[in-house]
């Protein structure tokens, strides 16, 4: 099958159990979806998912912190945290209330907003506007006052609405970009074909200084 185009309009907003279910099945069903935000609106086209305390790759794995509370919680809230001291990343909370795990949001489409996400990515090519999840939080304007957002409510600043169905045929997996534990997991889910998808970087471990 082709390459499938996202540009129809966003449905309902997704119900917490949507969410109430473990963190890999949440990533599949998420591609597809739209996350809108502060006059933006992006259809998601990569994700990966991590399984808190039976994932080493997880900022839960090793229990809770300040940092992490927010994936001990109820699923459905936006868990966003910062990293290498400039970038922000968000990620979509799963399971039930004390089972930290969440789905990381790496990629997508601008569907809604582009002139809006251009200015908050001065230079960026269309393609590349939510490129990347760093790129896709900087498109959003999404920072780390949005952590704890509970995405299921009406009236929520940051919301995720149900999308086209993605067939089994277009959804490719493959290992998570830039880890070093439990890399060979094939939890970074993409849509085939799409050009948002970000660019596949393994872990490279830093020479320990002398």
């Amino acid at each position: 099958m082709g390459h499938q185009r996202l540009t129809s309009a966003a449905g309902p907003l997704l119900p917490r159990g949507f969410f109430h279910r473990p963190a890999l099945t949440v990533a599949r069903d998420l591609l597809g979806v739209v996350i809108e935000h502060a006059g933006v609106a992006v259809r998601l086209t990569e994700v990966e998912a991590y399984d808190g305390a039976n994932d080493p790759a997880s900022h839960a794995y090793r229990g809770e912190t300040a940092r992490n509370a927010v994936m001990f919680g109820p699923p459905g809230h936006l868990y966003v945290y910062f990293t290498y001291g400039m970038h922000f990343c968000m990620n979509l909370v799963c399971q039930p209330e004390g089972t930290a795990s969440a789905v990381l949001l790496r990629a997508g489409e601008v569907i809604s907003g582009r002139d809006a996400a251009a200015k908050r990515r001065p230079g960026s090519t269309v393609r590349d506007l939510a490129r990347g999840p760093a790129r896709m939080c900087r498109a959003l304007d999404i920072d780390r006052a949005l952590n704890g957002v509970d995405v299921t409510r009406r009236t929520s600043v940051v919301t995720v609405r149900r999308g086209i169905p993605i067939g089994e045929d277009l959804v490719t997996t493959g290992p998570r970009v830039g880890i070093a534990e439990a890399a060979d997991r094939p939890w970074r889910l993409w849509i085939a074909g799409e050009p948002t998808v970000s660019v596949y970087r393994p872990h490279v471990r830093r020479a320990r200084r002398r």
